[in-house]
């Protein structure tokens, strides 16, 4: 692992700006009925606005909305339901100041939240579905790029790597040249490595001990590794309700090593810890 700056940058998200040279805490809103953590609980759009709420007094600048899991075995949502389930919550939002990210992989989603108020698109398929990559660039978002290989059904196929923090590199920058050449900004992209996506768990402790690698290829960097499986694995089987302090820890050492935005369901633990981090390399 090496010690990595966060370099003096921000991201305009509409009218608002982020400041990416501090940490930023993505707080993870899923409105589904199945999400491996949290389904069910949010799919009120009164209690998904509540606990956006709630995070956002707790310490988070963004709000990342999700209407469709992607955990192995999820079940399909269609267009249609992803819209019902996530715009009416886009729309409530949209009155507070906060940046609001919609994790999807559908265009016609997107066009739709930020419509109704949205800023980012979150896409865990990399802008690979048909008119994504002309969409980000017709509605000039900021986007995240996710690293992952198939779907989320079969990802765990493709869990097979020589040097996977090298490999995860090569095949973001492939998203990254695709969605350069399609005319999405650079100043507008953002990389994810992917933890937990079409990674076991030794080759997401590798990727986590080496992410200051991705930093070389000069976008501001997400971590998202909350709650995921391979946390519980290391913790002799926590389930996802148990795994708050592993991942607080280890997106810690993302921050350590360039990681600007952490995607979190833990956000007051996360803050907290953030604010330790920050008042130690103050000292």
């Amino acid at each position: 692992m090496r010690l990595v700056p966060l370099p003096m940058r921000t991201l305009q998200c509409g009218p608002l700006k982020l400041d990416l040279s501090e940490p930023n805490i993505m707080g993870i809103l899923n409105v589904t009925p199945d999400s491996f953590s949290d389904g069910g609980q949010y799919l009120n759009p009164v209690h998904a606005v509540e606990h956006a709420l709630q995070m956002m007094a707790d310490g988070a600048t963004i709000i990342d909305i999700g209407g469709e899991s992607t955990r192995p075995g999820a079940a399909f949502v269609g267009v249609e339901e992803e819209i019902r389930r996530v715009i009416p919550v886009v729309q409530a939002l949209s009155e507070y100041e906060v940046v609001l990210s919609i994790d999807s992989s559908e265009p016609q989603l997107i066009r739709e939240a930020v419509r109704a108020g949205a800023h980012i698109w979150n896409d865990v398929r990399g802008l690979t579905r048909p008119g994504a990559l002309q969409t980000a660039a017709e509605l000039a978002i900021p986007v995240i790029i996710m690293h992952m290989r198939g779907e989320p059904a079969t990802m765990n196929d493709f869990a097979q790597y020589d040097d996977v923090s090298r490999e995860v590199m090569q095949e973001l920058q492939q998203r990254v040249d695709a969605a350069l050449s399609a005319g999405i900004h650079a100043e507008n992209i953002i990389i994810d490595p992917g933890f937990g996506f079409a990674k076991n768990t030794r080759q997401n402790l590798e990727l986590l001990q080496e992410l200051y690698r991705l930093d070389a290829m000069g976008y501001p960097l997400l971590s998202g590794l909350s709650r995921k499986r391979f946390i519980g694995e290391v913790l002799q089987g926590a389930d996802a309700q148990h795994r708050a302090v592993g991942s607080v820890a280890g997106h810690l050492l993302s921050i350590q090593q360039g990681a600007s935005i952490i995607r979190t369901h833990d956000v007051k633990a996360m803050h907290d810890a953030i604010s330790i981090w920050r008042a130690m390399i103050q000292a």
